[in-house]
């Protein structure tokens, strides 16, 4: 079956070679670590309390494995850590936030030569998949070596379980071979077991993101950053983070309708969409620059990896982007967690959960685009709202923390299973 998927997979890759190939060509991530994608991870020695491999595809969720790759480590008896991601992004913040402490390493591509090369070199005891990400020759080759595979933090959106139906057969033995399935709430936990999860291994764990929204009234770098990008302290600042490419000259235009004291700062959610955002945003000031300009400006771009919290820091408002088009939503807990008023649009399907909790205790403002500027200019002429907004939101995030420690026990629990 192994040699099936391969044969599929190559197919897929040479018809859709045009699109693909063109994309990596034209944003860069052509060059790219092609060798860990086939496999080739560092040779790991042996590890005595077992070894957890946690795969994370990208920033977001390395991200949200933080506290639990902490929680794991702080054992009496700590199991070795690997942590996979896929993207290059995720690659270079997985590097930042775990390479002096853990072993960083490129997940494989489904085939089952790199699968198999991967398995070989890096031994783990067992394995943590965040979210979602089960493909076949993987759980496939781990069922073959009893290496007990899970679903951590298990995310699955109905648009998600639509298109996994049009391959139910596959997906539901590669599902069957998991030893559990750790979700964000129920409705998650049915998408699973409709997909052919047996109903005994899904457990209600709740999510992570929440614990992962440190609250904090200061964040280390934020002077720094501000003082790099010349931000004026004395004028408001909006940080509209993950943001979209259809929503950046909308934002510009939003912003000066507001005011033209009014600073905007805009973090695209992937750096392809650095330079076109930075047309979009007249004379602004790109992080990437390194140089504090020469003359006063009220744009500018983070186009830089992991400053984002810091960026937040800063803000008197923060607008979550990815929310005013077709796309699906941004986290919205870390600026809330730091004491900020947020504003979202309508998108927010990715995060269905936490926005029904901070939408049931008036934590967050929704609106649409046109709602954008008057809702800005209400929150910066109403200190007090935005005191008791922010609040609210840290009420509900701390309503909500505890999973990270229910994810670690059942990951320790697989390693217990295996010796």
């Amino acid at each position: 079956m192994r040699w099936l998927f391969d044969l599929l997979y190559a197919m897929a890759a040479v018809l859709s070679s045009p699109i693909w190939l063109v994309a990596m060509i034209r944003t860069g991530k052509i060059r790219t670590d092609w060798r860990g994608r086939f496999g080739a991870a560092p040779r790991l020695g042996p590890a005595p309390h077992g070894r957890i491999l946690l795969h994370a595809v990208s920033v977001g969720e390395i991200n949200a494995i933080r506290l639990l790759v902490d929680a794991l480590a702080d054992r009496p008896d700590p199991p070795d850590i690997v942590i996979a991601a896929t993207t290059n992004t995720g690659i270079a913040r997985a590097t930042s936030l775990y390479a002096d402490r853990h072993t960083v390493v490129r997940y494989p591509l489904d085939f089952s030569f790199s699968v198999g090369r991967f398995l070989r070199r890096v031994k783990p005891t067992a394995v943590g998949l965040v979210e979602l990400e089960v493909w076949p020759n993987f759980t496939a080759a781990l069922d073959r070596a009893g290496i007990p595979v899970t679903v951590i933090n298990g995310r699955l959106t109905e648009r998600s379980a639509r298109r996994y139906r049009w391959i139910g057969p596959v997906v539901r033995k590669a599902m069957r071979r998991l030893a559990f399935v750790a979700v964000q709430d129920e409705a998650i936990g049915r998408r699973f077991i409709g997909l052919g999860v047996d109903e005994l291994r899904v457990l209600m764990t709740g999510s992570m993101k929440w614990d992962t929204a440190e609250i904090a009234d200061q964040v280390e770098g934020d002077e720094d950053l501000r003082l790099a990008l010349g931000i004026d302290p004395e004028k408001p600042l909006i940080v509209a983070g993950s943001t979209a490419p259809d929503e950046h000259a909308m934002l510009h235009a939003v912003i000066e309708a507001v005011g033209s004291d009014v600073q905007l700062m805009c973090v695209p959610r992937r750096p392809e969409w650095f330079d076109d955002a930075a047309a979009d945003l007249p004379n602004c000031v790109r992080r990437s620059a390194g140089t504090t300009p020469s003359a006063p400006t009220t744009r500018f771009l983070l186009d830089t990896i992991g400053e984002l919290r810091a960026a937040y820091a800063l803000a008197d408002v923060v607008i979550v982007g990815r929310s005013f088009g077709r796309l699906h939503g941004s986290d919205m807990m870390e600026p809330i967690a730091l004491g900020k008023p947020v504003i979202i649009g309508p998108a927010t399907s990715d995060f269905r959960q936490q926005m029904e909790a901070l939408r049931d205790n008036d934590a967050i403002i929704e609106c649409e685009r046109d709602g954008i500027a008057s809702t800005v200019r209400r929150l910066l002429d109403d200190p007090a709202e935005c005191a008791a907004l922010a609040e609210r939101g840290r009420d509900v995030i701390r309503a909500h923390q505890g999973a990270t420690m229910r994810h670690a026990e059942l990951l320790m629990s697989l390693l217990k299973a295996d010796s």
